[in-house]
């Protein structure tokens, strides 16, 4: 995105301003275009503190990314309610409380890209994550929605749907567990990071204004439908 012109205001879980500056240092070098801002999307009042602070500075939003997630695995036998709440406060209330607070000012401006993150387990679901996959279907209904909402003020609303991507989380992961994971993925690898982002700077595009309340697996072939 920032290759692309904007400026980012990327968001991390609540840390210290040295833990954010190290963050910075190590992901985004000698980017000036890029920013990390603290928040806790679960948290309305934290996400209105957060959007507050980005207009003052650089005004209406034109690009929002939802993408918090979280897990609590388990089986449905032996989930928590706090495992339940947990997860689906974080990767599904914090639609809401995002895009409630740019929504608006998207409409009136004329244009806007909403791109909500769910997940291949959103449409084929898995085995001990009846929460994380419930919160991320629950995206699929909320892109949908909105995107009729925001159709003829010029703001567009999609969601993308990965499946294993290589990041450091499903690095960590025993190799024979990654192993059969990728035994079951066509294309025989983890997507990369940068495909994702390939397929979200496609959205945003000036020239993706027809594309709206559209779902795009990118999943290796791993599930389709």
């Amino acid at each position: 995105m920032s290759a692309c012109g904007f400026h980012v205001i990327a968001t991390c879980r609540i840390k210290s301003e040295a833990e954010i500056l190290a963050l910075k240092n190590e992901l985004f070098p000698e980017n000036d275009n890029i920013d990390i801002l603290p928040v806790d999307v679960s948290s309305y009042e934290s996400c209105s503190s957060l959007i507050n602070k980005v207009t003052q500075k650089y005004g209406v939003i034109s690009v929002l990314i939802n993408n918090a997630g979280i897990t609590a695995d388990s089986s449905f036998k032996k989930m928590s309610l706090d495992q339940w709440q947990s997860v689906v406060s974080c990767n599904l209330d914090s639609m809401f409380n995002m895009s409630k607070l740019v929504f608006s000012p998207m409409c009136v401006q004329g244009w806007g890209r909403i791109i909500n993150i769910s997940s291949i387990n959103a449409q084929k679901g898995q085995f001990g994550q009846a929460n994380y996959a419930a919160s991320k279907a629950g995206i699929l209904g909320f892109t949908k929605s909105l995107a009729a909402e925001g159709a003829s003020s010029g703001v567009t609303v999609n969601s993308v749907s990965p499946g294993y991507i290589a990041t450091r989380m499903v690095m960590k992961l025993p190799d024979d567990i990654k192993e059969y994971i990728v035994s079951g993925i066509p294309v025989g690898r983890f997507g990369r990071p940068d495909e994702i982002a390939h397929t979200i700077k496609f959205i945003v595009d000036e020239n993706s204004g027809f594309l709206t309340g559209s779902n795009i697996a990118v999943n290796g072939g791993q599930h389709m439908f």
